[in-house]
């Protein structure tokens, strides 16, 4: 079943094309990985489907809803969560805040209701910490909850971020360069760990990553995309041997 379906999405600035006419179907469950060279516009991508940036032309749907006038926490409600290139973690908020912030957009309680502390929003905040709790013990973070963020390795950071999108319980995960920084063990840890989110929660993730040889180990399916169009999408090894996809990253005149 196709999870997110992006159609003719486009994003000019000003007489620059970003994104041009691009067409992308993410099927539910497992890993979908996005790649091209530096300036390919993959960042663009993600933020345009977690609605940062608006597009110029095109439809973004997720489970088949049209999501693309709607504002990034409309969407965040609907079920994307992300992380990005440079961690944003709040570092006056311990780590377990700042993964239980995953879940503010799914939240009901109304403004009265939390000024007077109601028992509708005193079991949303249990609820609430409770999922954290569980994210947190999956990454095996659990030990760290009353930290600060600034306290923990860089590794451990990048851990957080994507607790708090656990947490949140979306359907669609955004990651952005979750590799960027970490060393080579730590590398072979995150690629386990993604393979193993999908496996436990059904979680769908659309990968951007660098790190060609994690990428390529964790992704059922690749798109490649350069000047911000479709160059190639597939199975990973088709992807990987595409001359288009060759090309692009190593110019012309190399075979594969």
């Amino acid at each position: 079943m196709t999870l997110l379906s992006i159609t003719n999405l486009t994003k000019r600035f000003g007489g620059l094309t970003a994104v041009d006419s691009l067409n992308i179907a993410v099927v539910a469950g497992g890993v979908h990985g996005l790649i091209g060279p530096n300036g390919s516009g993959k960042s663009t991508i993600l933020n345009l489907i977690s609605g940062i940036y608006r597009p110029t032309a095109g439809s973004i749907k997720l489970g088949g809803r049209e999501l693309t006038r709607l504002k990034p926490n409309e969407r965040a409600r609907a079920g994307i969560g992300r992380t990005f290139q440079n961690i944003r973690l709040f570092p006056t908020l311990t780590v377990i805040e700042n993964v239980m912030l995953g879940r503010v957009t799914q939240q009901q309680g109304s403004l009265l209701g939390i000024v007077l502390n109601s028992p509708f929003v005193r079991r949303e905040v249990d609820e609430t910490r409770t999922r954290a709790v569980e994210a947190l013990r999956f990454m095996g973070m659990e030990a760290f909850a009353d930290e600060h963020p600034r306290n923990l390795p860089y590794g451990h950071q990048r851990l957080v971020e994507i607790a708090r999108v656990l947490a949140s319980g979306s359907q669609l995960m955004l990651l952005d360069e979750p590799a960027a920084g970490l060393n080579s063990s730590e590398k072979k840890d995150l690629g386990l760990l993604l393979t193993r989110i999908c496996d436990v929660f059904g979680a769908t993730i659309l990968l951007v990553e660098h790190d060609m040889r994690l990428l390529m180990s964790v992704s059922q399916t690749v798109s490649a995309v350069n000047f911000g169009k479709l160059i190639a999408t597939g199975r990973t090894a088709d992807v990987q041997a595409d001359q288009q996809v060759i090309t692009a990253y190593l110019g012309e005149g190399i075979h594969a």
